[in-house]
């Protein structure tokens, strides 16, 4: 055998190869958690967490919402519960002291920019505008895990009170 044939590779084993090491590399390189977590997200629950460490549905036991990350660390954010009760006047500005309390504890809103730690793995909402105003131009950090499609964390200072664990699946 001379040196020529003994440097040739085939064609389809250099494909091999070269496959081979861009799976190689591809598996090597994960999403940072900011990377993860851009796009929408639907919630599943959202529970306050009670001293003794019980569970109480914030927004019923089907909330109904979307969560929205962008690339350029702006988020929106709108919870509601699935069975809020309608106005009777059918107008949103002459609905009755009942109705405007079921629809102030039956929702959250909030938007502004986030921030990603990924040492601490947790998420900062700089909140420019709630609709709970105590929360307008503040900052809460909040600690979260991601798996996958499944995006968990935990709001220590719930607007009801407590701590709040929040539950979401990546929309389709």
């Amino acid at each position: 055998m001379n040196l020529s044939n003994a440097l040739s590779v085939s064609a389809p084993t250099l494909l091999f190869l070269g496959i081979g090491a861009l799976s190689h590399e591809a598996i090597g390189q994960q999403k940072s958690l900011k990377e993860q977590i851009v796009g929408t997200w639907k919630y599943i629950s959202v529970d306050n967490i009670r001293p003794d460490g019980s569970r109480v549905p914030l927004f019923g036991p089907n909330p109904q919402g979307r969560v929205t990350f962008d690339n350029q660390g702006n988020y929106v954010l709108m919870t509601s519960r699935a069975d809020q009760p309608k106005f009777a006047s059918g107008n949103r500005n002459e609905g009755t002291n009942d109705e405007y309390k079921a629809v102030v504890q039956g929702s959250i809103a909030h938007f502004g920019k986030y921030e990603v730690n990924e040492a601490d793995k947790s998420i900062t909402f700089h909140i420019e505008a709630s609709t709970f105003p105590n929360w307008n131009g503040i900052d809460q950090k909040r600690p979260f895990s991601i798996s996958r499609d499944e995006l968990k964390w935990v709001t220590p200072s719930a607007s009801s009170g407590g701590s709040a664990e929040v539950m979401l699946k990546r929309a389709q």
